[in-house]
C-alpha cells in the first residue's frame, strides 16, 4: 500500500528541487518534515506542503498509520519552460528561461 501526492507546474527549477529531495528520500515522515522546516532552500516550502498532502492522503484515503510512514520515493521532472525576453545593449534581446517542475512524492508504511 502506498500513498502518492503530486505537485505540478511549480515555478522553481528541477535542479534546485532535486537537491532537497535527496535529503528526505528514505527518511521517516517526522524526520523529513523537520529537515524541510530547517533547511534554508527555496524548494522546502512547496515540498513541505506536498509532504503534508501525502500524509493526509495516506491517512484519509488508505487508512494507513501515520507514525509508520516513510518517504519511499520522490522524484522531479521538468515542466514547461516560460520564455521571457530581457532587453540588452544595442537593441538586442536576451532570453531568460523560467523553468517549472513536476514533483511526485510516494509514502509507504514500514514493516515492523
Amino acid at each position: 500500500m502506498e500513498a502518492k501526492a503530486y505537485l505540478n507546474y511549480v515555478r522553481i527549477s528541477p535542479r534546485k528541487v532535486c537537491i532537497v529531495l535527496d535529503l528526505i528520500r528514505g527518511k521517516d515522515v517526522k524526520l523529513a518534515k523537520a529537515i524541510l522546516e530547517h533547511t534554508p532552500k527555496a524548494a522546502c516550502e512547496p515540498l513541505l506542503k506536498l509532504l503534508k498532502s501525502a500524509v493526509a492522503n495516506a491517512e484519509n484515503n488508505h487508512d494507513m498509520d501515520t507514525s509508520k510512514l516513510y518517504v519511499a520515493a520522490c522524484s522531479v521532472s521538468q515542466g514547461p519552460t516560460l520564455k521571457r525576453i530581457r532587453p540588452r545593449a544595442q537593441g538586442r534581446a536576451f532570453r531568460i528561461d523560467k523553468k517549472t517542475s513536476h514533483i511526485t512524492l510516494i509514502l509507504k508504511e514500514r514493516e515492523n
